[in-house]
């Protein structure tokens, strides 16, 4: 199959990138290295598929129409949409970018793929659209979403651009809400890769809050898996899947498992809790284990393990 990947040089994109690749599939991936964090990094996150001969990187903005006019000539069956301005707290401070991204970018891809005889779009949506809704866990059935951020609201219109796309245009279109990604080439801005390089350097911890709030942690091949069982999911309607761990843990617990990982003691700083931040996050996934034969198998510990271990190679 061929498959357009947006967002390709991120934490999630790169990953999925490569499990393609693995499958058999040729992928074109897209990224326009957003200088939200180094370039480096990302050009690093691509290394591995770019000497793949089922790979082509093309370096472009999914807001700038010329980007989808040199994609005109070729013929996708698939799209899978990761490019996104992400981060709940720096949508706060630039809301004009998030939803030019997040939004208009969002549309420009789903005219691409309307006028391209695209088969199929798998959109990625987060969590953070449920917002301070108190029904736990988060069900996909819930028509309560209470996005408190920018970023959150952006991704919720991004959901309702793709449901219209699918009912008016006829657009086979899958949203997939991820909950709190983490592993190896996690953002340098995330938690759990902020806390690992602070407590290993002996630098501050600053905790956002009372350390009270808990999070449903992810991991990435957890995360690719759900992206593959959606990739072979076959539906004439647009569907909603949460993808997360179900385990909830607390922002304490977070510091404390990664102290006993690494050997050391953290350095906390309490700080005022941010705005857009949620208290809580905790999927229900009983859908997308039935309809995608998703299941998540990767522990916190050992997740944590594994991305610290990554992190000793960088």
């Amino acid at each position: 199959m061929k498959i357009l990947l947006t967002g390709v040089a991120g934490f999630i994109g790169s990953h999925v990138a490569e499990k393609l690749l693995e499958l058999g599939h040729e992928v074109v991936g897209i990224d326009n290295f957003d200088p939200f964090y180094a370039r480096t990094i990302k050009e690093r996150n691509i290394g591995a598929a770019l000497h793949h001969k089922g790979f082509r990187f093309v370096e472009a903005d999914i807001c700038d129409p010329g980007c989808w006019g040199a994609l005109q000539d070729q013929k996708f069956e698939l799209i899978i949409h990761l490019a996104a301005k992400a981060g709940v707290r720096p949508s706060m401070i630039d809301p004009l970018s998030y939803n030019k991204v997040n939004i208009t970018g969002t549309n420009y891809l789903l005219e691409f793929a309307r006028n391209n005889g695209v088969k199929k779009v798998i959109f990625a949506s987060s969590s953070s659209v449920y917002g301070l809704n108190k029904d736990l866990p988060w069900s996909v059935d819930t028509k309560d979403l209470e996005p408190i951020s920018i970023y959150a609201f952006s991704k919720k219109a991004g959901e309702e651009l793709c449901a219209l796309y699918q009912n008016y245009f006829g657009l086979k279109i899958l949203a997939l809400r991820f909950f709190t990604v983490f592993g190896p080439r996690q953002r340098p801005d995330l938690a759990i890769h902020k806390f690992v390089k602070a407590i290993t350097n002996g630098s501050e911890v600053p905790l956002y809050g009372n350390g009270a709030t808990f999070r449903d942690y992810t991991f990435i091949d957890d995360i690719v898996s759900g992206i593959m069982g959606a990739v072979d999911y076959d539906t004439d309607k647009f569907e909603i899947f949460n993808l997360g761990n179900t385990h909830t843990v607390s922002l304490m617990s977070l510091v404390e498992t990664i102290e006993d990982i690494l050997g050391k003691k953290a350095n906390i700083k309490f700080m005022p809790s941010q705005p857009g931040d949620v208290p809580y996050t905790w999927s229900d996934i009983e859908k997308s284990r039935k309809l995608l034969g998703y299941d998540p198998n990767t522990d916190l510990r050992n997740g944590i393990e594994k991305f610290i271990n990554w992190y000793n190679t960088i």
